[in-house]
């Protein structure tokens, strides 16, 4: 019966670990903006900023990270100049996540890019 409260703390001790983990990944993302510029594009680069986005928005890396939200790369890491196989092109993966989620925060009357040049600024 002693055994029992060691198994509790064990996993009372990996559930923080595992709880933890996530928001230490999230601290590290660039402080910087990150200008965003696609190979042939005729708009101007956009310029990003993760502080807005993870600590004034409070939005969750996995929403734009969708496959590596523990360790985030550039999102041209895995979508490219043209789509491959069920990967959206770059551009087109940018488009859907950005304008579907800044739609959604301007409906809800939230202040937020939805027309072409508030995000590509020359």
């Amino acid at each position: 019966m002693k055994a029992a409260p060691s198994i509790g703390l064990l996993f009372s001790c990996l559930m923080l670990l595992f709880c933890l983990s996530p928001a230490a990944k999230a601290a590290d993302f660039p402080k910087e903006a990150v200008t965003i510029k696609l190979e042939g594009a005729k708009m101007p680069p956009v310029v990003f900023s993760h502080p807005v986005h993870a600590d004034k928005q409070k939005i969750d890396c996995a929403k734009c990270h969708h496959k590596d939200a523990q360790d985030p790369k550039a999102c041209t890491t895995c979508h490219g100049k043209e789509a491959k196989g069920s990967q959206p092109a770059a551009k087109d993966a940018f488009h859907t996540r950005c304008q579907t989620c800044h739609k959604e925060m301007a409906a809800k009357g939230q202040n937020a890019p939805t027309k072409c040049t508030e995000c590509h600024k020359k």
